[in-house]
């Protein structure tokens, strides 16, 4: 394990979709609701909260939760240009890149965390424990896009499962 890289990790998924519903789908509370999250909520730089259909704009702040877990996130956005790329702040001073890039009929959408620290604790909560939720997440994003099915479990009394 000496050469694992403990500090990021990178992975993609390809889903049928036109390239601004998948931008959309990260960049609007509306659309990330559908796939990602319980309750999203974006702000401007001064702290007004933007419409659940306004999309995101570097330099705003987002408050995330997600469903059966009592955690809120709070992040910013570093990068938002309006087509296919969107960087935003994560468990701390972690940054996630998405890069959204067309390859035939699908949409390559590659996520990237990066700048994760190196204590046991990040190790495991967030290196290993990032890995395996955006790894669902993704699935679940192309599951939405592509067919409508929200894979995600909302009901509390199968807590914790692969799907929440």
């Amino acid at each position: 394990m000496e050469d694992f890289d403990w500090t990021s990790f990178t992975l993609k998924i390809a889903i049928k979709a036109k390239l601004e519903n998948i931008y959309d789908a990260w960049t609007k509370a509306e659309e990330i609701e559908k796939w990602f999250l319980s309750s999203s909520q974006f702000f401007d730089e001064n702290h007004m909260q933007l419409s659940k259909s306004q999309n995101v704009l570097k330099g705003d702040l987002y408050q995330w939760i997600w469903y059966l877990y009592d955690d809120v996130e709070h992040g910013r956005i570093a990068e938002a240009n309006g087509k296919n790329h969107f960087q935003f702040t994560f468990a701390g001073d972690c940054v996630i890149d998405i890069l959204l890039r067309e390859e035939y009929e699908y949409i390559i959408v590659e996520l990237t965390q990066s700048n994760i620290p190196t204590d046991d604790q990040s190790k495991r909560n967030i290196r290993i424990g990032c890995h395996g939720g955006w790894s669902f997440y993704l699935v679940n994003l192309k599951s939405v896009y592509e067919g409508g099915l929200d894979l995600r479990n909302k009901d509390n009394r199968f807590k914790p499962m692969l799907n929440n």
